[in-house]
């Protein structure tokens, strides 16, 4: 039954308007603990007439169908889909003289893992920092995007502090001057896991630090998978090995 209910979750679509390209935001995101699929598009129509097309829509299909906003600078539409555990929506909002929406697929029954791979960091003096992930194998990717008290070069050293004492070697670090400004990239790995971390000056004693954990040993897709493959390999050994106490 479990197989069949996350069978069921993955089959699951996002709204559509008719008439327009949606284009997808990432694959499954992860914000706030929570599960969402998002795309965007844009139509020539009134905000009026899309908000009035998804209202009666999931209305017409029996779905609570609730509306916000002032139908004129923005608006959001959404269902409860109660029986399959989803909340179905769009964000509408006026742009260029078009209207652009945002649809959200976000699954009520499910949430994502509470704890982040080690090798996104935490750094004291952080004044700002937003979580954001994918569950896609067998590339999973985690990303945190950071505000941190200190100038570049401190920020880096303890960044670079905290990854190796959580078991991550550093691999290459490398500098590109954009707008007149240094920004530094460090790679650093461990076994079948990848960290890159960006960091950039904002101001004097402020950086923004933007990282990204893999669960893959190349964030490129490059063929170099293969301490992946060993420690999938090492997981399945462990979980065939004989329980102690049970019968051969």
């Amino acid at each position: 039954m479990l197989l069949g209910a996350t069978a069921a979750h993955a089959q699951q679509e996002l709204p559509v308007y008719p008439g327009t390209v949606h284009t997808r935001i990432g694959n499954d995101l992860v914000i706030a603990g929570e599960y969402y699929r998002m795309a965007y598009f844009t139509t020539d129509d009134s905000m009026q007439k899309v908000a009035d097309y998804f209202v009666k829509f999931w209305r017409s299909q029996g779905y609570p169908t609730a509306v916000d906003g002032d139908l004129e600078h923005e608006a959001v539409v959404s269902a409860l889909y109660t029986r399959e555990g989803l909340q179905r929506g769009v964000v509408l909002r006026r742009h260029a003289g078009k209207t652009v929406g945002f649809t959200v697929l976000r699954d009520l029954w499910v949430s994502a893992p509470k704890s982040p791979p080690p090798g996104l960091v935490k750094l004291e003096g952080m004044l700002y920092s937003q979580d954001l992930a994918t569950r896609d194998a067998p590339g999973s990717s985690q990303n945190r995007s950071s505000l941190v008290e200190g100038n570049l070069e401190d920020v880096r050293q303890r960044v670079s502090q905290a990854l190796v004492k959580e078991g991550y070697a550093p691999v290459r670090q490398s500098a590109l001057k954009l707008g007149g400004e240094t920004q530094l990239t460090l790679e650093h790995a461990r076994k079948g896991e990848q960290v890159l971390t960006t960091l950039r000056p904002v101001e004097a004693g402020l950086t923004a630090m933007v990282q990204m954990w893999v669960g893959s040993d190349r964030p490129d897709g490059m063929p170099n998978d293969i301490a992946v493959q060993e420690s999938r390999q090492e997981h399945q050994r462990s979980k065939q090995q004989p329980r102690e106490g049970s019968k051969p």
